[in-house]
């Protein structure tokens, strides 16, 4: 009997003692769910307060991020947020982007995890938000963010789009920015093209749970410098945009001039852009580009096909 107790208290001993030589299971990566919003500076909050909820006809909400913010809701889950500008802004005028994902804590840990830096903790809002921040390889910073539960449909019955389906920013090397959004969370190809046959311009990746897509705004100069010296304001606002989904860009027009809602800068009229796609640009008084797009092609798209399916309302 002691003989047995002992061969029983070597094998647990064994047995311990080889768990804790085990390593500890790689952490599985949260779904990240599409977009959550864009965050950009105002110069002048009362024309981008009109811009926002007059002309976009977005529901302004408070910011449980940011006291000194103001959230333009176009659903639940999106929203552009208002930001004042700092001192030393210059002509930039974006702050951050932002994705949902269903598990803020986890994809910390799991990015840190993967040895990318990460804040000790994540935040929290008082509408019961969770996210946390960090940069891409370039320097852009890049909130996720988990929605609070039990979320109710927010009523905006004259927002022009429901649905953010992209953002895009200033990006210098597509191949530095891919070990980030592709290499390490999973973005995976939609569509690339140019102004000109054979020179890229945009690449869009969808994100790995949905169909929202981060569109880089491919520029010249090394990887990470910044905003090129030479670059104007509103050719930086082109760059640094985003994007609302629509069934029928032109009717979406058709709504906004007979509402009178067609103040400020925007392009004459709706055009098809190089991916086929429907579009009609406004810009904020920043300079923010605010794309119409059409959720589907009208026409074939130049310079590659698309590779995912495309997003709907």
């Amino acid at each position: 009997m002691q003989f047995r107790f002992m061969v029983a208290t070597s094998l647990l001993a064994l047995s311990v003692t080889t768990a804790a030589q085990m390593p500890d299971k790689p952490l599985a990566r949260p779904r990240i769910t599409g977009i959550s919003h864009i965050a950009v500076y105002t110069s002048d909050p009362a024309a981008t307060d009109h811009f926002y909820r007059e002309i976009i006809g977005a529901v302004k909400m408070h910011d449980p991020e940011n006291p000194k913010g103001v959230r333009y809701a176009l659903s639940a889950t999106q929203f552009i947020e208002v930001l004042p500008l700092p001192a030393d802004a210059g002509i930039n005028r974006l702050d951050h982007t932002a994705w949902n994902t269903d598990d803020a804590e986890t994809l910390r840990r799991f990015l840190g995890s993967k040895s990318w830096k990460v804040p000790g903790q994540i935040e929290k809002g008082a509408d019961g938000s969770r996210w946390f921040t960090v940069k891409d390889p370039e320097g852009n910073k890049v909130e996720f963010v988990q929605p609070p539960e039990n979320l109710k449909p927010l009523a905006a019955p004259l927002v022009i789009g429901h649905h953010i389906i992209h953002v895009g920013f200033l990006v210098h090397s597509r191949a530095v920015e891919d070990t980030f959004y592709r290499d390490l969370l999973g973005f995976r190809p939609y569509w690339f093209g140019g102004m000109v046959e054979g020179k890229l311009d945009w690449v869009s990746q969808q994100s790995p749970d949905s169909h929202d897509w981060v569109e880089y705004m491919l520029t010249s100069g090394p990887s990470g410098s910044g905003i090129p010296a030479t670059m104007s304001q509103h050719n930086l606002g082109v760059l640094d945009h985003f994007s609302i989904g629509e069934d029928s860009v032109p009717r979406a027009y058709d709504v906004l001039e007979a509402g009178n809602r067609l103040t400020g800068t925007h392009d004459p009229q709706p055009k098809i852009g190089k991916d086929g796609k429907y579009q009609f640009n406004l810009y904020d008084p920043d300079g923010t580009r605010v794309e119409l797009m059409n959720f589907h092609a009208s026409e074939k798209p130049c310079c590659s096909a698309f590779t995912a399916d495309d997003p709907a309302e």
